[in-house]
């Protein structure tokens, strides 16, 4: 069965930083483009991140460039998000999604598979 597990969420103070991971199982993990969206409370879930399957491109939203990185180990079957200078905006579950497309895309409708999310919550 695929499995997407996210870990590293918490708590953190404005200005901080945090490391996510998101540990999968159950397909070719490097034969798919991995992807980062969040869903602040309150709001629709966001598009933040993608890294193509090789690492080598990757695209952001506007509202981290510059301060989160996404990267991925296919040994391991992992994909990261390096949050740096978190704000209180940034308060979310933030997912990761899987894409075997071969388009780069920002659409969540392009993800097949989902985690179920890790908490992050920002204090000011």
């Amino acid at each position: 069965q695929v499995q997407l597990v996210e870990s590293g969420g918490g708590l953190v103070q404005a200005g901080g930083s945090l490391r996510l991971s998101c540990a999968t199982s159950g397909f070719t993990f490097s034969g798919y483009a991995m992807g980062w969206f969040r869903r602040p409370p309150g709001k629709e879930r966001e598009f933040i991140a993608r890294v193509s399957r090789s690492g080598v491109t990757t695209v952001y939203a506007d509202s981290v460039k510059g301060r989160f990185t996404i990267s991925r180990d296919n040994a391991k079957s992992t994909v990261y998000l390096q949050m740096n200078i978190l704000k209180p905006e940034d308060t979310a579950v933030y997912y990761c999604a899987a894409d075997a497309g071969q388009i780069s895309t920002k659409r969540e409708t392009s993800y097949e598979f989902w985690g179920q999310g890790t908490q992050v919550t920002v204090s000011s």
